[in-house]
């Protein structure tokens, strides 16, 4: 007997939970819809403004697909040959004083980008190692 096919609002949600559980360090798991700039989930250890988890969005969005970010990559990608409409940049780490964001955009899905926030002494191969399990996961729930 198969399970259920579940809906969209629970694999998200599912994902976003393993993030923090699965993530070592992770203090804060989010998913953003690029084709929307909207925040379709988070999970964090301390409750936030939604202005705060707004901006996080916005700063995602521009982030991975900003205007001069856009530029970039169709520079990268016609200096290399590169003639997919695959966004270039897929994974960015910003190291701050107290924690490490990792961004990892989803292979199967640009729209869908991860937002992971850990503590700065966290063991960054493992943040990457645990972090695309978990993405490679989400992208089996999607089915694409």
């Amino acid at each position: 007997m198969t399970a259920p096919p579940r809906s969209m609002s629970e694999i998200v949600t599912t994902a976003v939970a393993d993030f923090r559980a699965l993530v070592p360090d992770c203090v804060a798991a989010g998913l953003v819809d690029m084709s929307t700039g909207m925040l379709l989930a988070v999970d964090t250890l301390d409750d936030h403004p939604g202005e705060v988890l707004d901006l996080l969005a916005a700063a995602t969005f521009d982030l991975f697909q900003g205007r001069n970010v856009v530029m970039i990559e169709d520079i990268f990608k016609a200096r290399r040959g590169v003639t997919s409409d695959r966004h270039y940049f897929q994974e960015i780490v910003v190291n701050s004083d107290h924690l490490v964001h990792l961004f990892l955009r989803s292979a199967k899905n640009q729209d869908i980008v991860a937002v992971l926030v850990c503590r700065r002494d966290t063991k960054v191969g493992m943040l990457f190692a645990q972090a695309r399990i978990v993405m490679k996961q989400l992208e089996d729930g999607f089915g694409a």
